[in-house]
Formats: C-alpha cells, structure tokens, sequence
C-alpha cells in the first residue's frame, strides 16, 4: 500500500537541494558558486553532512591550542544550532558564518546577544554573562582574573553600563543599544564586530 518508508526517510545531509540554495541565497551574502564551494569544503570536513558538538569544539581547540575551549564552543554551537538538534547542518554552518562575518552590524549584535542569552528567555542575567566572559577567559588563556579582570567586576560595569533600567537584566534591545553607543564595550562584548 504506497511507500511506507517514505514518510520516515531521513533527509541525506550531505545533499544540497535547490529550495536550500534559494534560501541561503536569500540569507547570507554569497554567490550560488560562494555556497557551493563552501558546502563542498563542509562536506570535506563533515562527510555526513552534519557537524556535532565534539567536533565543533575540536576546530576550537585548533584555533585556540594555548586555552580551554569546550565551554565557549558549547555555547556557539547552542546558538549556531538553531533548530536544537545537537548537529550543526550545512545551512545552520552557513548563515552564521555569514553573519557573523558579513552581516550587518545589528545582525551581528543579534548573534552576539544570543550568545550570552544562554537560557534563551530574551534576557541576558549577572549569571550568564559572567560565565560567558569565564569561558572567553579560559578560550583565550587568560590567567589574569584580578582587579578591572575579574568576571565579577567586568559583568557590574557591562551592566552599570547596559542595563538601563535597571531591573538586574540586559534585554536584546538594551545590549544592541549600549553596543552600538560605545565602541570599547562592543568590542568586547563582540569582538568580531
């Protein structure tokens, strides 16, 4: 009666149809032969078509040999892997890489604040911020936590600075805001910017 299996086949990764070139091209700034060659060099790296998180964070560990690199790398593969399905596809791999080298600056500052909202609740808290910088810390080999470097002191003046109202979190509009009227800060917060 038809084909059963239909419905349960597995999308093959590693294949790139016409609809998700159309959407990429749509979403990011490259060329249809721009998304070829780099789908070409993904699937170089991931044959499956698929990235998963240790191999997200063994590519960290290759750019930053000298620092710890899983706590950073988890949370950009948290923001990277937008439809939560632990692997990082080609389209997810692409969009962010376009955005957060391409894109415009509030889209980049979008990115950047979705990395700090690790809990995802549209507020960035002391909490998770400090973490952030904790693990941008140890990313980096940072061993000087003392004075204006320590987490706890650098997270009070972001939100002396960022928290406008003052209720104890920074909201999306708030972090784009305060990044976007001091440089110094936005550099920090979002050094790629």
């Amino acid at each position: 009666m038809g084909n059963k299996g239909a419905k349960n086949k597995k999308k093959d990764m590693t294949v790139l149809t016409d609809d998700e070139i159309k959407f990429l091209l749509n979403n990011t700034h490259y060329t249809k032969e721009e998304i070829l060659r780099w789908h070409a060099g993904f699937l170089k790296d991931c044959p499956k078509g698929e990235l998963d998180k240790k191999q997200f964070t063994n590519v960290f560990k290759e750019f930053y040999p000298q620092g710890k690199a899983e706590k950073f790398s988890a949370q950009i593969f948290n923001v990277f892997d937008s439809d939560k399905s632990g692997k990082i596809d080609f389209t997810e791999f692409l969009i962010a890489i376009s955005t957060s080298s391409q894109g415009d600056i509030k889209k980049k500052l979008k990115l950047g604040f979705k990395l700090y909202d690790t809990n995802n609740n549209g507020k960035i808290d002391k909490k998770e911020m400090a973490k952030l910088i904790e693990a941008i810390y140890d990313l980096t080999g940072e061993q000087n936590r003392k004075n204006d470097n320590d987490p706890k002191q650098r997270v009070e003046s972001i939100f002396n600075k960022l928290d406008r109202d003052h209720n104890g979190t920074i909201d999306e509009n708030e972090f784009i805001e305060g990044c976007l009227s001091d440089q110094i800060l936005m550099r920090l917060l979002v050094p790629q910017v």
